[in-house]
């Protein structure tokens, strides 16, 4: 009943402060100006999404833990690490930040986590362990900042990534990770009715940031299967969206000499536009991506370490297939 409790409140939560969060950033002028050729929205927009998102997942929580339902240190690093991004975020948004700035952050939200055991634990070297750790949870939080260029496209992805999550780590005992993701889930679903073409308000960097800290917090968090040792791998599926448009952006803009810290029109998203489809199309699909990839996860938990191997080699060789096509869109 207290899971129903944490999804209901972080939904009703983020739902019915966003339109407030709406109101305050319209009166203290804190938009998103269309001042460059990579902004696609006309008017000026809203920012602050984020705050009302961060707050739903923030208040969802709070049953849980009073509760003693969810009595684990471990959430506390993830509320004091993720509200340190939110900021980040939130300042990132009102005044643009060095990226040298907000990696130092992002790393220092990443120790917060290993610390308290938040982190890989299938590599049992301790120095190396924190090392990839603050690695993975520094590219996942950028990943879904790269990929926050259309309207309810970051949001859709963070609730079926929550969600994934929640299902994989439901039959365990990690109840940090089933409470966080499920609550997670309940926020970003309430900002979406918000989100969805046309905007009205963005969630911003102090969404696309925190959500970004908070999934790479949970995919580490749970150790997903017995069956086979290879499932250790399903957070790269479930964030395969992301984690594969920083990659194809960064390699791309770094084979053409360009850097990679400035914004430019060639995400996996715009060059599926590229290609024809309508932006209402390019996310219904991305969104159906992250669904099959959240299931093939799902299922590589269950199956024999062979089968597991030849689903993870044939969706190698499809990205790669698909990057080489995209690679090729001319995208203005």
């Amino acid at each position: 009943m207290i899971w129903i409790v944490s999804l209901g409140l972080a939904f009703a939560v983020t739902y019915s402060l966003t339109p407030l969060m709406r109101k305050i950033a319209l009166k203290w002028k804190i938009l998103d100006y269309p001042r460059t050729s990579l902004k696609s929205h006309r008017l000026p927009v809203p920012y602050l999404g984020g705050v009302a998102i961060y707050l739903g997942f923030l208040l969802g929580l709070l049953p849980a833990i009073f509760t003693r339902k969810l009595d684990d240190s471990r959430i506390y690093a993830l509320l004091v690490g993720g509200t340190l991004i939110m900021i980040l975020g939130l300042v990132d948004d009102l005044k643009d930040l060095s990226p040298s700035v907000k990696l130092i952050v992002e790393t220092g939200a990443a120790l917060v986590l290993v610390f308290s055991g938040i982190r890989i634990e299938f590599i049992t070297q301790p120095v190396l362990s924190a090392v990839i750790s603050v690695l993975w949870v520094v590219g996942v939080t950028n990943a879904l900042n790269f990929v926050d260029i259309m309207d309810g496209l970051s949001a859709g992805i963070a609730a079926i990534a929550a969600l994934t999550f929640y299902f994989i780590a439901l039959p365990g005992e990690q109840p940090f990770v089933n409470f966080a993701s499920l609550t997670l889930a309940g926020a970003t679903l309430g900002f979406l009715k918000y989100n969805y073409r046309p905007a009205k308000i963005f969630m911003g960097d102090a969404g696309s940031l925190s959500i970004g800290y908070l999934l790479a917090a949970l995919a580490i968090g749970e150790s997903y299967t017995r069956v086979n040792n290879i499932a250790l791998l399903s957070p790269i599926l479930i964030l395969g969206i992301p984690l594969y448009d920083m990659i194809l952006v960064t390699t791309l803009r770094a084979l053409r000499g360009k850097s990679i810290f400035r914004g430019s029109n060639d995400h996996f998203a715009l060059r599926l536009q590229g290609l024809g489809l309508s932006r209402d199309n390019v996310v219904r699909l991305i969104h159906g991506l992250c669904i099959l990839l959240g299931f093939i996860a799902y299922l590589i938990t269950r199956v024999k370490f062979q089968w597991a191997v030849l689903i993870y080699a044939l969706i190698v060789m499809i990205s790669l297939m698909v990057g080489n096509i995209l690679a090729r869109v001319e995208v203005k």
